[in-house]
């Protein structure tokens, strides 16, 4: 009797400090969680705050000699913004496994190439100092171009961030037995030692965002070893401690070089561009279907535009366009409806149709292909960017 009586309060008590750890973890959780949410409304408004103090001035004086610079600025905030919630989806993607790789053998020059042109920005808003460091041999991997030149460049953002004005960054890539090794490396504020094992963990942060306006979210890293290790590869972190700089480490399997072969030029879509294109923009929201015409206007073609799905079809028949731009998510009938009825009109089964919409994931551009579609782009859509596509639509 004694000893079932002992064994019960044993199992009170371990129930007890179960209990009291699942607590303590949900406090945890709580805390983190408000902590993200008041990070991500800083972080948000950062680039706002900027991007509504331009535009304010602009609309008050908009023949100001700063005009240029500041739109430049307004620029630069923009680009920022819409990689904070591309990186908080991808992040998001990658734990839930949504995101497939599309492998091929590729240059690891290209992707150093690639992931410095997307860091540019930030780096020369820094004032900071780029060297890159090549090997004299080409050096191949298989794997995701986007995705590993995303890796990358989110390695060079974050050294951008931690390094003060005026800094030294530094891209070093070799050849190490059977791994590609690249380094990126900074002399900015330094890594604790506690928290070098943790900087990859997801909303971690070096110190207290309160006390820097670069500090992030904390999900750059996170996403970096993610995408890092869905290539084969690890990522790790190096630093002397706070003030001493950082180093960060990718390793990738080598791969064999591709054979030679003959390339075949891709066809392009027989559509003149010597000459004002009529462009039919199909989108629900009037603002952006009315941006989206000025941009085009602005590059020397014309328009028409219409917001409801099922009325596109009836303004192609009388417009005759020679380019329709096309949302997904439309009233009535959507994009990828819309798509399917008008390349079923004997008229249209070779116009070019462009998807522009939010909706970005590979599998919202696999079904854009399959109903039709000849290009996906992803909103907001820069106007270098659309004449980049409208470029390719002649020979």
């Amino acid at each position: 009797m004694f000893f079932e009586l002992y064994r019960q309060r044993q199992q009170i008590a371990a129930q007890r400090d179960e209990l009291q750890l699942q607590a303590e973890a949900l406090r945890d959780a709580d805390r983190r969680k408000d902590e993200f949410l008041a990070t991500l409304a800083h972080e948000l408004r950062t680039p706002l705050a900027p991007l509504r103090n331009g535009l304010d001035i602009l609309q008050r004086n908009p023949n100001s000699e700063n005009a240029g610079d500041l739109r430049n600025m307004m620029d630069r905030q923009l680009v920022h913004l819409v990689r904070l919630i591309d990186d908080l989806l991808d992040v998001s993607r990658v734990s839930k496994g949504k995101i497939e790789l599309r492998k091929e053998i590729l240059r690891i020059d290209e992707i150093i190439r690639s992931a410095a042109e997307s860091s540019r920005p930030l780096i020369d808003g820094g004032n900071h100092r780029l060297t890159i460091d090549m090997p004299a041999d080409v050096l191949w991997v298989e794997g995701d171009q986007v995705r590993l030149s995303q890796a990358l460049s989110n390695l060079l953002n974050n050294a951008a961030k931690y390094t003060p004005a005026g800094g030294q960054i530094g891209l070093f890539a070799k050849s190490d037995g059977h791994h590609v090794v690249i380094r990126v490396t900074d002399n900015g504020v330094g890594i604790p030692e506690g928290m070098q094992a943790e900087v990859f963990q997801l909303f971690s942060q070096i110190d207290d965002h309160k006390q820097r306006s670069q500090g992030g979210l904390g999900i750059g890293l996170a996403l970096v070893r993610q995408l890092v290790e869905m290539h084969g590869g690890s990522v790790d972190a190096y630093s002397a401690g706070p003030g001493t700089g950082s180093r960060f480490t990718i390793r990738l399997p080598l791969a064999a070089a591709p054979p030679v072969s003959d390339t075949v030029a891709p066809q392009r879509l027989e559509v003149p561009n010597n000459r004002s294109l009529r462009v039919l923009v199909v989108d629900d929201n009037p603002i952006i279907a009315d941006t989206l015409g000025m941009m085009l206007e602005d590059i020397g073609h014309e328009f028409e535009a219409v917001h409801d799905g099922r009325m596109a079809l009836d303004a192609a028949r009388h417009y005759h366009p020679d380019v329709i731009l096309l949302d997904i998510g439309l009233p009535g009938m959507n994009g990828y409806e819309v798509c399917k009825a008008i390349r079923g009109e004997a008229e249209f089964q070779d116009t070019p149709i462009i998807a522009q919409t939010g909706w970005g994931q590979d599998r919202d551009k696999e079904l854009a292909t399959e109903a039709g579609f000849n290009f996906h782009l992803t909103k907001p859509v820069p106007l270098e960017q659309l004449q980049k596509v409208f470029a390719t639509l002649s020979p």
